[in-house]
């Protein structure tokens, strides 16, 4: 069997990075995008400095709040508040995880809907269980936007998602059910019994657990689509959830970094251009 397809998310998020910048060239106004950075996280901090860097390429304004570990959520609050108030701020995230002191759900609640870059907010969640028009959480809809442009149809396939989490499992699932997309979906999490006998039944597998090369070639078959969305920091470098030996098995994978990393970030500029009002 051939190798691997590579489902190289740099690329594709080139593109449409370049579909934005020319949207924003007809715009008067331009868009400004708020982050809510909360701590010393590395991995958080280079992931912002990210989203800037990109907001810089395509011509959208951008603004930064850092604030210490120590921040009270009453404070956090207000510093939402203060940006779903601003003019200058078209559309906003709150940087996850946040530190145990403070309830993610309770900020993330906070977030004007009409400014939710990241989509997590439970009215647009609500609207993408209803099938409305609304934004779409940005990994989710990297992901479907990855295999789109790799020409991977989702139409009927079976898909299997490792990994209930608010931020890509649920939504996730959700998204690829819907109309349009079609996909036949599984959804499994910690509780769920013999994992392998439903990966293994899998055209396209989505790992996203955050256990590290969790997912091994015996788990599935011969020419299926693997996407890497798990993060898990390995001594001095990252690595994702499934392990390299399934390359040799899949027809086209999704690797981890490099794969839905760069598309989730160039799918928040395409959010916030949609929610941005001139």
């Amino acid at each position: 069997m051939a190798p691997a397809k590579i489902l190289d998310g740099r690329i594709a998020a080139r593109i449409v990075k370049a579909e934005v910048a020319q949207a924003l060239a007809k715009l008067k106004n331009k868009p400004g995008l708020a982050t809510v950075l909360v701590g010393d996280d590395a991995g958080s901090h280079s992931y912002v400095n990210g989203k800037h860097r990109d907001c810089s390429q395509v011509g959208i304004n951008s603004i930064r709040v850092e604030l210490p570990a120590s921040v009270s959520q009453a404070d956090l609050l207000e510093e939402v508040d203060k940006l779903n108030r601003s003019k200058d701020c078209s559309g906003l995230i709150v940087q996850l995880p946040l530190p145990a002191h403070i309830d993610t759900n309770v900020v993330l609640g906070a977030i004007d809907p009409d400014k939710d870059a990241d989509g997590l907010h439970p009215i647009n969640l609500g609207k993408l269980a209803l099938s409305q028009a609304g934004v779409v959480p940005c990994t989710p809809g990297a992901i479907v936007e990855l295999l789109k442009r790799n020409q991977i149809s989702l139409e009927g396939k079976e898909v299997v998602i490792i990994g209930r989490g608010t931020t890509v499992g649920r939504p996730l699932s959700l998204l690829l059910s819907s109309k349009g997309i079609d996909a036949t979906v599984t959804l499994l999490h910690s509780k769920s019994s013999d994992i392998k006998s439903h990966t293994r039944r899998a055209d396209i597998l989505i790992a996203a657990l955050g256990r590290a090369h969790f997912l091994t070639s015996d788990m599935v078959k011969q020419g299926v689509v693997a996407v890497d969305v798990g993060i898990t920091r390995n001594a001095s470098r990252l690595v994702g959830d499934i392990d390299p030996g399934v390359s040799k098995v899949a027809s086209a994978i999704a690797p981890m970094p490099g794969g839905v990393g760069p598309m989730t970030r160039a799918l928040l500029l395409s959010n916030l251009l949609m929610l941005h009002k001139e």
